[in-house]
């Protein structure tokens, strides 16, 4: 298949409903709203393709660049490919639900992600902090480094509250999952998101969103879903 064909097949799947609600979240035209889950068909016609997935993720169109992530081989992707897919990143859905992912399933995840952390960059950070999330939530605990991980919850607790708005929720989100997610620093964690408290998350022409981590820890301790690893990322 190639750009022309996918982009007629995503077309025939958008709605109007699911095309506000993206925009409501802050996509722009162009897109259609296609749901994610009607996506899978066609991924499974082309599996990993990269080349298509860089023409479609060129587009600016949202669906396609969204396709692009599940097309995408991760592991063919430079670190000058993911800068450029960053690059193209106008909103938290394409950084941290699609070119995080996508990084997510690299060789050079770690590398990546603590140049976008150390950016001063809002999605850049956000990215960063969250394909952390991607990489504990699903990989060995033994691939991390506990010191590094320890620095970085240090580092969350003592800029969360001053960090740009969507970093503050990935932020968030990664002392959520150190505290679920990465057994050695269970306890460090939830230590952690107790001084950190309640994260004023500010959002244009909505109200506030208030993050609590160490009260999604508890939820999920009482659940017993502490050292929960998803078997996939991407979808």
């Amino acid at each position: 298949m190639n750009v022309e064909m996918v982009m007629q097949e995503l077309e025939a799947l958008g709605k109007e409903r699911t095309k506000k609600m993206y925009i409501s979240n802050g996509a722009h035209e162009p897109l259609f709203g296609v749901a994610t889950g009607a996506m899978k068909p066609i991924a499974r016609k082309i599996k990993i393709n990269q080349q298509l997935a860089d023409e479609l993720y060129a587009t600016g169109n949202y669906d396609a660049m969204y396709f692009a992530g599940i097309i995408a081989d991760p592991k063919a992707m430079t670190e000058s490919d993911y800068d450029r897919w960053m690059g193209g990143a106008y909103f938290y859905m394409l950084s941290d639900y699609v070119v995080a992912v996508t990084l997510s399933e690299s060789d050079i995840a770690q590398e990546v992600a603590d140049k976008w952390i150390a950016s001063g960059e809002e999605l850049r950070m956000s990215a960063g902090w969250s394909c952390y999330c991607w990489l504990l939530g699903n990989r060995p605990d033994v691939e991390f480094s506990d010191e590094k991980i320890s620095n970085m919850l240090d580092l969350v607790k003592n800029t969360i509250h001053d960090a740009p708005e969507r970093t503050k929720s990935a932020m968030n989100n990664f002392v959520f999952t150190v505290g679920i997610s990465y057994l050695p620093l269970h306890e460090k964690a939830v230590e952690t998101a107790k001084e950190i408290g309640t994260v004023e998350v500010k959002r244009p022409n909505k109200k506030s969103s208030l993050l609590n981590a160490y009260e999604s820890i508890q939820k999920e301790v009482d659940k017993g879903r502490v050292g929960f690893k998803r078997k996939y990322v991407r979808c």
